[in-house]
């Protein structure tokens, strides 16, 4: 991989710099409140892995940020994805005739749970999610759920646990009562940095979203996103996000992503230079 260096992985920004955010009522539902980082959204991050990726875990840039498995939100989501298993055959996924039936396991949520509480999360083997085929199978390497969803003419949030299609936008939502005794749902659209992880983020070997490695698409990620973005918040709500994300753009965006390229001026019709 021509970003395994001997001198380190490539360069990440500092954590902690100037956003600009959005806060809007959807469209579809007065009671659902939209907070959306703006920074993020405008900004030109897109996966790189297979092409530039260092991975989580020093050495092994071809896993990418499988390394620990993906735990399931809930019953919906482990359901969804096993189906999506019963579909994969050999030539798909190279580790199923081990583990077509045992491809789960439970693990620790929170190591700073006194009580342990434990849920299921997709099984590690050989230091890697059991779904990660390596580069010597010959359907080629990468993720058996995330190749299903292309060979079946599918989008990957179809097949793939709700964290990975996700990553790295991170959602967070909470109830809020106001001083007038409304209550709203906040739905809280964000960058996934290396705290997303908790305390042993920091010490993960690379973390794409703060990397300019990883800031090289043509468009901004609320257009490359759309369909995660309409999944987690709703259609209408997505199509209000992406009017004033784009309304700001034209604007002149006030805090760009320090690690994105400067945003080509506004006649380019917002789209982002290829570098």
């Amino acid at each position: 991989m021509a970003q395994q260096l001997e001198d380190g992985p490539p360069d990440e920004v500092d954590l902690d710099f100037s956003r600009e955010w959005v806060e809007f009522t959807d469209p579809a539902d007065p009671d659902h409140r939209v907070r959306a980082d703006l920074t993020w959204l405008t900004s030109a991050w897109t996966c790189v892995y297979g092409r530039g990726c260092a991975g989580v875990v020093e050495g092994r840039a071809e896993d990418g940020c499988c390394n620990h498995g993906a735990f399931f939100t809930d019953t919906e989501d482990l359901e969804r994805v096993g189906a999506a298993v019963a579909e994969l055959t050999d030539a798909d996924w190279q580790r199923r005739p081990q583990w077509a039936a045992d491809w789960t396991e439970p693990d620790v949520l929170d190591e700073s749970d006194e009580d342990g509480g434990t849920a299921l999360r997709t099984r590690v083997v050989d230091g890697a999610c059991v779904f990660l085929n390596r580069a010597d199978h010959p359907g080629g390497g990468g993720c058996a759920l995330h190749g299903l969803a292309l060979r079946t003419d599918r989008h990957p949030l179809e097949t793939k646990p709700d964290v990975c299609w996700q990553l790295p936008v991170r959602r967070e939502q909470e109830w809020v009562d106001r001083p007038d005794e409304t209550r709203v749902l906040v739905s809280s659209i964000g960058e996934f940095d290396r705290r997303g992880w908790g305390p042993g983020g920091h010490d993960l070997h690379w973390w794409c979203t703060g990397s300019p490695t990883a800031h090289v698409a043509a468009e901004p990620l609320v257009l490359t996103y759309a369909a995660e973005l309409t999944e987690l918040l709703g259609r209408a709500a997505y199509a209000e996000l992406r009017r004033l994300t784009e309304a700001r753009l034209d604007a002149g965006l006030v805090a760009p992503h320090p690690a994105s390229p400067r945003p080509v001026d506004v006649q380019l019709h917002r789209r982002r230079p290829v570098t």
